[in-house]
C-alpha cells in the first residue's frame, strides 16, 4: 500500500514574506507540505492555498482545492477573480490581532485630525510658530462606517477619549455609548453631524465608491477622512477636489484603487493628505497561524471551517 500522500498548501503574496509562515506551520502542522508560488509542482497535489491577492486565474488552475485561506479579514481580492472556482469554500482571518492594529491606525489618525496635526505639520514647513485654537474631545463628532468587529473594536477603544461618537452600518447595530444609524436613507443624518470619518466597511456592490463626491458634500466643511478599508471605497478624484476646493480638511489613507500606490499619483505631495503602504492591519504569521491550522485540520476531518465567507455578501 502506497503511503498517504502529506498535504499540501500553496502560498502567494506580493507583500508577506513566506518564511514565518513556512516556519510556524512546521512547528504547528509538520506533516504539511509547504510550497511559495510560483514552485507550485503538481497542481493535483495542492489542497489549500493560504493567498493574499493571487494572480487571477491561479486558483482555478489547482483542480483538488479543500479551501481558499485569505491572509486577511477581507475577501475582496479574491471575489474580482473572474475565474475563482465556485465550489471551493473561502476561509477569512477572524481577527488575530488585525482589530487591535486597525484600531491602533484609526486612533491615531483621528487624534492627528483632532489635535490639527496637519496644519501644525504644514507650518513647520514654513518655519511658523502660531498656535491654533483648541478643540475638547466632548466637542468633536467621530463617526464610524461599519460596526462589524473591526469598527466596534475601535469604537470601544475611542469612547474613553470622549469624543462623540455616531456609527452606521447596513444593517441596525447598538453599542452603548454609540449614535447609531443604519441603511442608506438615514447615511445623509449620519454623515452631516461627522467631523472626522472613518471607514471600516466591508467592500461589497453596495459599498463600493461609497467615499465619493455625495458623501464629501454630507460631511460639514473642513471634515476629515481616514480610510483603511478597501481602495475600491474611495473614488479619488472626488477626494482631491473635495480637498482642493476646502470641503475636506485632510484624508489619511492606507488603501488605494491601485497598489502600490503610482509614483505620480498627487497624493504622494498633496500638503492634506496621509498615505501609508496598506500597513493598518498587517498579517502577523505567529498570531494567525494557529487559525490556519485549526481550520485545516477542521476541512480534514470534515467539519466546517471558521470565518467561511459568505460570498453572496462579500465577507
Amino acid at each position: 500500500m502506497k503511503p498517504a500522500r502529506p498535504v499540501t498548501l500553496l502560498f502567494y503574496s506580493d507583500t508577506d514574506a513566506p518564511e514565518p509562515w513556512r516556519d510556524a506551520l512546521a512547528l504547528g502542522l509538520p506533516e504539511l507540505e509547504f510550497r511559495i508560488w510560483p514552485d507550485v509542482g503538481e497542481p493535483a497535489h495542492v489542497s489549500y492555498a493560504l493567498v493574499w491577492r493571487p494572480k487571477p486565474g491561479l486558483l482555478a488552475t489547482l483542480p483538488n482545492l479543500k479551501a481558499i485561506l485569505s491572509l486577511a479579514a477581507g475577501v475582496d481580492h479574491l471575489l474580482l477573480d473572474p475565474e475563482l472556482p465556485e465550489h471551493v469554500p473561502i476561509v477569512r482571518v477572524v481577527d488575530a490581532g488585525m482589530a487591535a492594529q486597525m484600531s491602533e491606525y484609526a486612533l491615531y489618525g483621528v487624534l492627528h485630525f483632532h489635535r490639527s496635526m496637519q496644519q501644525y505639520v504644514e507650518q513647520q514647513r514654513r518655519a511658523l510658530w502660531r498656535q491654533l485654537p483648541a478643540v475638547t474631545a466632548e466637542q468633536r463628532t467621530v463617526g464610524v462606517l461599519g460596526l462589524g468587529v473591526l469598527g466596534g473594536d475601535f469604537v470601544r477603544k475611542l469612547l474613553p477619549l470622549g469624543f462623540k461618537v455616531l456609527g452606521w452600518s447596513r444593517t441596525p447595530k447598538t453599542l452603548s455609548g454609540v449614535g447609531t444609524f443604519h441603511g442608506r436613507e438615514a447615511l445623509g443624518e449620519f454623515l452631516a453631524q461627522t467631523e472626522i470619518l472613518v471607514n471600516f466597511l466591508p467592500l461589497t456592490p453596495d459599498t463600493a465608491g461609497i467615499l465619493s463626491a455625495s458623501t464629501f458634500a454630507a460631511l460639514p466643511r473642513g471634515a476629515c477622512i481616514i480610510n483603511i478599508a478597501r481602495g475600491a471605497h474611495l473614488d479619488e478624484r472626488d477626494l482631491l477636489t473635495a480637498l482642493d476646493q476646502g470641503q475636506l480638511g485632510g484624508a489619511m489613507l492606507d488603501v488605494f484603487q491601485r497598489e502600490p500606490l503610482p509614483a505620480e499619483h498627487r497624493f504622494w505631495h498633496h500638503p492634506r493628505v496621509i498615505v501609508t503602504p496598506h500597513i493598518a492591519a498587517q498579517a502577523i504569521a505567529e498570531l494567525m497561524v494557529s487559525q490556519v491550522i485549526d481550520n485545516i485540520r477542521r476541512i480534514e476531518r470534515g467539519e466546517q471551517a471558521l470565518g467561511l465567507v459568505d460570498r453572496r455578501r462579500g465577507y
